[in-house]
């Protein structure tokens, strides 16, 4: 331990650029599965530009209880089922799961297909029952 305080203590340059780069890498990596957006952005996102919410929880947990007017779609399945969002390709997708990590990794993967506006729900439908916001159970 003494070892890396004498070396970063040393080389405060060198370690300040690590950790830099160490920053803008994960800044990046996280902003390639779509863009973290509050609940209320989501909602206005949907009301003034017609985006289309795609909830990637199983469908027990869907059923339980989802936003109202998104389309489940388990991420589990998700590039078996891209034909069903082919047609929401030009629309801004809003991707959401229970807390926000699942939803940040269908992101990259739907970059790759061409889905070019794409967002996530900062915390997910958690977030979303957390702001008090209506969840529709079918």
């Amino acid at each position: 331990m003494d070892r890396i305080i004498e070396f970063a203590s040393s080389h405060y340059l060198l370690v300040s650029a690590f950790f830099l780069l160490w920053a803008v890498f994960f800044t990046l990596e996280s902003r390639r599965g779509g863009k973290a957006i509050s609940p209320q952005m989501a909602t206005n996102l949907v009301n003034q530009n017609d985006a289309v919410i795609v909830d990637v929880r199983d469908n027990d947990e869907f059923r339980a209880g989802h936003i109202p007017g998104s389309l489940n779609l388990p991420a589990g399945k998700a590039m078996e089922r891209l034909a069903e969002l082919e047609q929401y390709k030009e629309r801004p997708l809003i991707l959401t799961c229970k807390a926000g990590n699942q939803a940040a990794h269908l992101g990259r993967q739907l970059r790759t297909k061409g889905f070019k506006d794409i967002y996530r729900i900062q915390g997910g439908v958690t977030a979303w029952r957390n702001d008090n916001l209506p969840v529709a159970k079918a």
